[in-house]
């Protein structure tokens, strides 16, 4: 097999990290953005709530479901190209949705749509590691650390703005201007491939997409019929069988398979694509739990519960930066280490918690704990497509990126039912879902705030021990080679 090595790129450097910085930007800004906009566009399409979440749940399922096969065919035909591709794609069907009539419209784009973030995702790291080394791929890694960070932090408090002001029709306007800049740099991004790629596995892509679809689907389920339903239970079969045969056909294709599985041997590639089960779970879980929790709970604003939560986004935007630079005078692994504790820190002072506290009783668990995160943010992905060969990048990359997100959504909604569970101290009761949503009845508020504030401190409880794994794995496999 021929060796490839990276390409250092020189005039266009600047373009490509704009390209994949910009472009990754718009990717939580999509998620978080479109979730607030949801409840307006509900009343102004003429659809309820619930027939809405579709609008969401098509772009989640696209969108954990493709990464993999994306990073395949970007190693196979052309890593600029599949970027180019899922930008239009992103754009587009944003300006799409921003102008559609009906609610059945927009949910087919938006699961379009997450076909062109998958894209995205997964041959933006490849072109950065492919095309930078040393200290300029330090850098363009914490930059697209803290272009993901700035999406997931600032996303929901810029949707909140832009749809108070010109409705949810903007948010969606937004993603579709900032595609446009994202696309022309990518333009004189290098253009790079696997000349030895076997092809295309279709048995592979087929049990791999239609596996991670199902198992999207089952999530989806979950958080509104309940994990024991058959339609939640089915799907999970499925998607644990297909995934099983997809390890069976990866390992029998060998070299012409997809994804070589045998990567996970590695001690260190195994580390890193945990990493979004141990660092970016309790971020995702807390960023969309906690606002609830004090506006449900503690009758704060939308705006009060966002600024409040600002020492621990505000570390997201900073650290990547700072974190690509203490990686290349350290290293990867004391970073990622140090990160998790960080995590575990945190994790433990939310036990400390209270739905009245002040900026500063809050601030003392969220500041650590945002720390962390955005430690691990500038160094994930360059230690993901940096643990395997180069012309593996965009598999790499496809594979730590599926992962980032199937946690993500099967964080939201475990962490749904368990602090269902916990709020009612019991089975699930209504008053304990609406509370865990934010929706607190008046009659009820004393015995749900006090089982609420209970259940944010077990939660902490679960992610300190996650963490703690996770930095005790991180340190371990990731020790420099004798």
């Amino acid at each position: 097999m021929t060796t490839l090595v990276p390409t250092p790129v020189k005039s266009g450097y600047w373009a490509t990290v704009i390209a994949v910085g910009c472009a990754s930007m718009t990717l939580p800004f999509s998620v978080t953005g479109a979730a607030v906009a949801l409840p307006s566009m509900a009343v102004q399409l003429g659809s309820s709530v619930g027939a809405a979440q579709w609008m969401l749940n098509a772009f989640n399922i696209t969108f954990a479901a493709l990464p993999l096969a994306a990073g395949g065919l970007a190693d196979r035909i052309g890593r600029r190209r599949v970027l180019l591709t899922g930008i239009g794609l992103v754009g587009v069907l944003s300006l799409l949705i921003a102008l559609a009539p009906s609610m059945p419209l927009v949910d087919v784009a938006r699961a379009i749509q997450g076909c062109g973030a998958a894209a995205v995702l997964a041959s933006g790291a490849a072109i950065l590691a492919h095309s930078t080394s040393g200290r300029r791929r330090q850098l363009a890694f914490g930059i697209l650390g803290t272009c993901f960070g700035t999406g997931l932090a600032i996303g929901p408090l810029a949707a909140g703005a832009l749809v108070e002001v010109a409705g949810w029709r903007s948010v969606f306007l937004l993603v579709a201007a900032m595609s446009v800049p994202a696309w022309l740099c990518a333009t004189r991004a290098p253009e790079s491939r696997n000349p030895d790629h076997p092809g295309i596995d279709l048995a592979g892509l087929t049990c791999f997409t239609a596996g991670l679809a199902a198992l999207s689907f089952s999530l989806v389920e979950a958080t509104t019929a309940g994990w024991t339903a058959p339609g939640t239970l089915v799907p999970l079969g499925i998607a644990v069988l297909l995934v099983a045969l997809f390890a069976v056909v990866e390992v029998r294709r060998a070299e012409r398979a997809m994804f070589d599985v045998r990567l996970y041997r590695r001690p260190e590639f195994l580390a890193v694509v945990c990493q979004p089960f141990t660092v970016t779970l309790g971020f995702v879980v807390l960023l969309v739990y906690l606002p609830a929790y004090l506006q449900g709970v503690g009758e704060r604003t939308v705006l009060d519960s966002g600024l409040l939560l600002l020492p621990m986004t505000t570390p997201v935007l900073l650290l990547p930066l700072i974190a690509s630079r203490l990686a290349a005078r350290t290293s990867i692994r004391a970073v990622l280490t140090g990160a998790s504790a960080l995590i575990v820190v945190g994790a433990l002072l939310l036990m400390t918690v209270r739905s009245d506290g002040s900026w500063l009783e809050l601030a003392l668990p969220l500041l650590p704990f945002g720390a962390g995160v955005g430690l691990a943010f500038g160094v994930m992905d360059n230690a993901a497509v940096s643990a395997v060969p180069v012309e593996k990048a965009g598999a790499a990359a496809g594979m730590f990126n599926t992962m980032r997100i199937t946690g993500e959504s099967v964080a939201i909604s475990g962490a749904a039912a368990l602090l269902s569970t916990l709020v009612a101290a019991g089975p699930p009761s209504i008053e304990a879902a609406q509370a865990v949503q934010g929706h607190v009845a008046e009659a009820h508020r004393v015995v749900l705030a006090a089982g609420f504030t209970s259940a944010i401190h077990t939660l902490g409880v679960v992610l300190a021990v996650l963490s703690t794994l996770g930095a005790v794995l991180t340190y371990l496999a990731l020790k420099p080679a004798a």
